[in-house]
């Protein structure tokens, strides 16, 4: 639906502008929640297949990779790297949870203050009743 994607593009401009507030800061600062991007082709379990979805757009692709150029953090990947996955979202049709068919789209973001408290992040996939196609990121800090 363009429109739909129109009104996305705003918001995630509206997000940057929004976002550039904080980066800067001295004191900690997260960006989290679901962005509804997968930023890599690591963050997407079928990448090729899925570059002309939303989430997969390379203009949201550019964004997101602009907003970390700016000074933010994707924690969960400061902490484990570059791998394929995990995914914190997948689809209800043809058992893509069990099979671990997913996107990447759920961030902690920090700001370098905020980075430097982090202990670890993970995503907690596994264990506890599943109740939404979501799987959260978990962030330890030392503070």
């Amino acid at each position: 639906n363009p429109e739909r994607q129109a009104y996305k593009d705003q918001w995630i401009e509206d997000l940057m502008e929004w976002a550039e507030k904080f980066v800067g800061s001295e004191e900690p600062a997260l960006l989290c929640g679901d962005l509804n991007i997968a930023h890599t082709e690591d963050d997407i379990w079928d990448p090729k297949g899925n570059k002309r979805s939303s989430g997969f757009l390379e203009h949201e692709r550019d964004w997101f990779t602009r907003l970390l150029n700016r000074g933010w953090h994707d924690l969960l990947r400061v902490h484990i790297g570059p791998q394929k996955g995990p995914y914190t979202w997948w689809s209800n049709f043809r058992r893509a949870r069990e099979r671990d068919r997913g996107w990447r789209i759920d961030y902690v973001l920090a700001n370098d203050s905020a980075r430097d408290l982090m202990k670890s992040a993970e995503v907690m996939r596994e264990g506890g009743l599943v109740v939404s196609d979501h799987a959260p990121v978990i962030v330890d800090f030392d503070i």
